[in-house]
């Protein structure tokens, strides 16, 4: 019920599941110290609702961040050539490949790691797994990927 009221409220959002954990993490901690919950579902969904809009708040604050430093810079002078670019999307788009292949916690947590840069204590505590599981689900993610790409250029 949780998630079809965030889709519903938060359409911009992907992937309100890490909502809708972050949430019940806070709701579980706001317990473990004797807060008094008179509805705890109100609760739950007041959680979720306060952080879905500090995440889009975080998510406005990078967007105009990064608007002000394309300003600064000159374009037409750096640019890469469209071989360049090219090439880059390609390397890009057989990355992203190599990553959705992956199973979904391996790609939750290699996504979490490599792209967020999240340590592996902050994805533990995000994903309730524990830090070893972190660190083998990356290994293996890494190791997964690479054989998908000597795969891809062996063809």
């Amino acid at each position: 019920m949780l998630r079809a009221w965030l889709a519903s409220r938060f359409p911009q959002i992907p992937d309100v599941d890490d909502i809708i954990h972050e949430a019940y993490l806070h709701v579980l901690a706001a317990r473990s110290r004797g807060t008094e919950m008179q509805s705890p579902k109100a609760f739950l969904f007041a959680t979720a609702r306060n952080r879905a809009i500090d995440l889009l708040r975080t998510t406005a604050t990078n967007r105009t961040e990064a608007l002000a430093e394309i300003d600064a810079l000159n374009v037409l002078e750096d640019a890469d050539g469209i071989p360049e670019t090219v090439a880059r999307n390609q390397e890009l788009e057989l990355l992203t490949q190599a990553i959705q292949s992956l199973p979904e916690r391996c790609r939750q947590v290699l996504t979490l790691r490599r792209l967020y840069g999240l340590s592996q204590k902050e994805i533990a505590a995000r994903l309730g797994i524990s830090e070893n599981t972190v660190e083998s689900q990356v290994t293996i993610g890494v190791r997964k990927c690479t054989e998908f790409l000597a795969r891809y250029w062996k063809k």
